[in-house]
């Protein structure tokens, strides 16, 4: 069965907005989400700010990813664009809009389990 992942950049409308962002992205929409047909999975990540990788400032602050497996996979971006209007949230931003990208798998590798010490 073909796979794929959906990327979403998004960030809060404001830094005030933060809390509630993310409060309505994990209790309402990642679940409406996870309803849609070939839908199967969804994480999200904050961008760090620290560290040995920097991000431009035009990324936007967090990804969201979703999983989506399905024997059409058009079919299933075809059944999330189609669904009824979820939750809105004025804590999203929309300036900049959220940027959304579709993904299919190509190849997956995996790391040998670890070996027990001995």
């Amino acid at each position: 069965m073909p796979r794929g992942i959906m990327v979403v950049q998004s960030s809060p409308a404001s830094p005030e907005q933060d809390a509630a962002f993310n409060k309505w992205y994990d209790e309402d929409h990642l679940p409406e989400m996870l309803a849609v047909a070939g839908f199967t999975a969804a994480r999200r990540y904050r961008l760090r700010a620290t560290g040995p990788i920097k991000a431009p400032d035009s990324v936007q602050g967090y990804l969201a990813v979703y999983e989506v497996e399905a024997d059409d996979l058009d079919a299933a971006l075809v059944a999330m664009r189609s669904r009824p209007p979820g939750t809105a949230s004025d804590a999203l931003s929309l300036k900049p809009p959220p940027v959304v990208l579709f993904y299919e798998l190509l190849s997956e590798v995996t790391a040998p389990p670890a070996e027990e010490p001995g």
